[in-house]
């Protein structure tokens, strides 16, 4: 991955493809119509998590709406530009958990297998034994696998700009003392999603961004969508805000800086409507055969208090508080934050060019999750 060179050609590749289909205009205020609460919603939720500003998208069967609040860039107070394109983080992971479903249901993965039988010796020491962890336990957070983010800087822009292969990262994980057996419980680690990548690639010979390309991306004409070609590119492709940092009192601006590093985590790029349709193919069927589908959706409990969603394959639950039972993934990384909710009809992505504070986190009502349940529920009626 990362720093391969071979292989960043061959993504060039594939994602020039990509960008030969004709790109579609803003985004439509039509024929969905925004309600009247959902712009002082939206608005108060900004102030609440202290970010710059945000973008919401909502789609449905029949179109998308827009609205934005705050800015885009604090230094010409211009706000959001239609169709954003934003660092959606772990939203890949959804898109990468895909790719590795439609390998089980070709029959060249299996769910239950260890993950030593894809890639031997790989997941070894003392913070797992591949040979007991399996592609379920990888793709659930059941592996016990320590989170390599919690080795590395990316609080700083000299730690952002320190990008290190999705080898070393799952070495560097893998060193660590392992948090708990295999399938004991839940425990979020990005390195599970490392290992993925890796077994995808190994699978199927080409890099991972290529299948999530050449096997979602084109498919579903998701044309404001793309896997970067890192570190070749890091300037976002489309219309985008400037993204934040914020050190103390101070906001730094880190727009041109990808701390993604083109890893299977966390790579992609898309626009709030493209992800609000993906979600929506993913959860009626259109991505993953139904089999495939129903596994991605056998959840479980974090087992955390205060988190109020359930863990399938790449994808969260969640019962909103009218009731509606949603999916989707959500995704920060330094200078982005995108969360949404997704139903086979409906879909709410809200994207914000900075991390929201921690006592938004905290805040019991006006958050962003506020605002997409109005969303959701409005929806339904």
């Amino acid at each position: 991955m990362r720093g391969e060179e071979m292989r960043g050609l061959t993504v060039a590749a594939m994602l020039v493809v990509a960008m030969l289909c004709p790109a579609p205009g803003s985004v439509h205020a039509e024929p969905i119509a925004a309600w009247p609460n959902w712009q002082p919603d939206l608005d108060r939720a900004v102030v609440v998590s202290g970010v710059p500003g945000a973008q919401l998208v909502v789609s449905g069967d029949s179109g998308d709406v827009q609205l934005n609040s705050g800015v885009g860039d604090i230094g010409t107070r211009a706000p959001f530009p239609d169709g954003a394109q934003m660092r959606i983080a772990s939203n890949t992971k959804a898109f990468v958990a895909a790719v590795a479903l439609q390998l089980v249901a070709e029959q060249r993965v299996d769910l239950d297998l260890p993950i030593d039988r894809y890639l031997p010796g790989v997941v070894t020491g003392p913070g797992g034994d591949g040979t007991r962890i399996t592609v379920r336990n990888l793709l659930q957070h059941t592996s016990g696998i320590p989170d390599y983010l919690d080795q590395v800087d990316l609080d700083s822009v000299a730690g952002m700009q320190r990008s290190r292969p999705a080898s070393e990262l799952i070495r560097v994980a893998l060193d660590e003392p392992a948090e708990f057996e295999p399938g004991e419980r839940w425990g979020y680690s990005n390195t599970n999603y490392l290992i993925v990548g890796s077994l995808i690639e190994r699978v199927t010979g080409l890099p991972v961004g290529v299948e999530v390309t050449r096997r979602i991306i084109l498919p579903l004409g998701l044309q404001n969508t793309y896997w970067p070609v890192y570190p070749i590119e890091q300037v976002v492709r489309g219309p985008h805000p400037r993204s934040y940092l914020v050190r103390g009192t101070e906001r730094i601006d880190v727009t041109d800086i990808d701390p993604n590093w083109g890893l299977a985590d966390g790579a992609m790029v898309a626009s709030g409507r493209d992800l609000n349709h993906f979600f929506m193919a993913l959860v009626s069927g259109r991505v993953v055969p139904p089999a495939q589908l129903e596994e991605m959706r056998r959840t479980i409990p974090t087992g955390v208090p205060l988190l109020d969603y359930e863990i399938g394959l790449g994808l969260f639950r969640k019962v909103n508080r009218c009731g509606m039972e949603t999916w989707g993934h959500g995704g920060s990384i330094t200078g982005s934050s995108v969360v949404g909710a997704a139903t086979d009809r409906y879909a709410v992505t809200v994207a914000m060019n900075q991390l929201p504070t921690l006592a938004a986190s905290l805040a019991l009502r006006g958050s962003i999750q506020d605002v997409i349940d109005t969303v959701m529920c409005d929806l339904a009626g």
